[in-house]
C-alpha cells in the first residue's frame, strides 16, 4: 500500500527532532524503524536527503526541497480534512464579485439563493457592471468578463461563449421594414452602448472575412439590459448576447434579423481571479459552485424567466 503521506510525516518529525531516536520517541516507533522509513524515502527518490552524523542530522539540498513541499502538502491535506469534517457552515467571509449586468441578472441571480443554502456564511459583494474593472484597484476577487482577456498575472476559468444576434421588436420591423443586406443597416437606428470598449461597430461577415461595419443610432447605454428594453419598446435594432434574448426570441417579442451575416459573431466568457495556493476558501467555495451552473445557463439547459 502506498504510504507516502506517512512516510512524509515521519520525515518531518525526524528533522525537526534532529534526531532518530527523538523523533522515534515522539512517534511511538523504533530508531530502527524510523531510519528504515527515511531510507526508504530516499531509496524511492534515488537522492539522500539527510547527511547522518553521531551528533546532528543536516538536510541535503534535495532533504530541503522534500521537507518543505512535504510540509505544505500535508498542511494543504489537514485543510482538506478539516474542511470536509466541520461542514460547509463554517465557509464564510465576503466574495467581491463584479459581472456584466445581464449575465448578473439572468446567469448569476438565480444560483445565488442555492449557493447561500450550501454557504450561508458567505457573504456576495456583488457589483453589476458592463465595464472592465481593475481586480487590484477595486478590490474584487472575481470578475466575469465577456471578450478577449488582456495579458495579466491573473487566473481564468471559461465559462462559455456569448453568440452575438441582431434582433429587433416585430413592431419596429412593421414600421422600417426587415433589413436584409448588410447595406439595409445604414437606414436602421442601431442601438449601441458607450463603455471604453465599445466601438460604434458591427462585425460582419463579407465575401467570407469578418469586417466591422460602422453603425449610428439613437441610444448609446452603458449595459445591455437598457438596450435591449429599448429594442423591445420598438426604438431600433440590437445587436446582443443569444443568452440575454434567449427568452425574447422564444417568446416573439424579440426577432432575429441577418442571421446569415454575424454567423461568426461570437465572444469567449471568462472567470477571472487571482489564483494560486494562498486563494480564500470563501473564493473558491464561490467558483466551484457557480462557473459550472453559469456554463449550463450558457448551454441553454437551466430555466429562462419569463417574457
Amino acid at each position: 500500500m502506498d504510504n507516502r503521506a506517512g512516510e512524509m510525516q515521519v520525515f518531518l518529525r525526524v528533522v525537526e527532532a534532529g534526531n532518530f531516536s527523538e523523533a522515534a520517541r515522539l512517534l511511538r516507533m523504533t530508531p530502527s524503524t524510523v531510519s528504515k522509513l527515511v531510507s526508504r524515502i530516499e531509496t524511492r527518490l534515488g537522492v539522500r536527503l539527510i547527511e547522518r552524523s553521531t551528533r546532528r542530522l543536516s538536510l541535503t539540498a534535495e532533504g530541503q526541497i522534500y521537507y518543505e513541499r512535504s510540509q505544505a502538502l500535508l498542511q494543504d491535506l489537514d485543510e482538506v480534512e478539516r474542511e470536509l469534517a466541520q461542514g460547509a457552515t463554517t465557509t464564510g467571509g465576503t466574495v467581491r464579485v463584479n459581472i456584466s449586468v445581464a449575465l448578473g441578472v439572468l446567469g448569476l441571480e438565480p444560483i445565488l439563493p442555492d449557493f447561500w443554502r450550501t454557504y450561508p456564511n458567505v457573504t456576495v459583494d456583488l457589483s453589476l457592471s458592463d465595464e472592465i474593472v481593475d481586480l487590484y484597484l477595486d478590490r474584487t476577487d472575481i470578475a466575469f468578463r465577456v471578450g478577449p482577456l488582456p495579458d495579466s498575472g491573473m487566473v481564468a476559468r471559461r465559462i462559455g461563449v456569448a453568440r452575438r444576434k441582431i434582433v429587433a421588436s416585430p413592431a419596429y420591423l412593421e414600421q422600417h421594414g426587415i433589413p436584409r443586406t448588410v447595406d439595409d443597416l445604414a437606414r436602421h437606428n442601431c442601438l449601441g452602448f458607450n463603455f471604453r470598449r465599445a466601438a460604434p461597430v458591427w462585425p460582419i461577415k463579407e465575401s467570407g472575412r469578418i469586417v466591422d461595419r460602422a453603425v449610428k443610432g439613437s441610444l448609446l447605454a452603458n449595459n445591455g439590459e437598457t438596450v435591449r428594453r429599448m429594442a423591445l419598446a420598438g426604438v431600433g435594432l440590437a445587436r446582443m448576447g443569444d443568452y440575454h434574448v434567449r427568452a425574447d426570441l422564444a417568446s416573439g417579442l424579440l426577432v432575429e434579423v441577418l442571421a446569415d451575416v454575424i454567423a461568426s459573431d461570437e465572444e469567449q466568457i471568462h472567470a477571472v481571479f487571482l489564483g494560486g495556493a494562498r486563494m480564500p476558501q470563501r473564493v473558491r467555495v464561490f467558483l466551484d459552485f457557480v462557473v459550472p451552473r453559469l456554463q449550463q445557463f450558457l448551454d441553454g439547459s437551466t430555466p429562462e424567466r419569463d417574457g
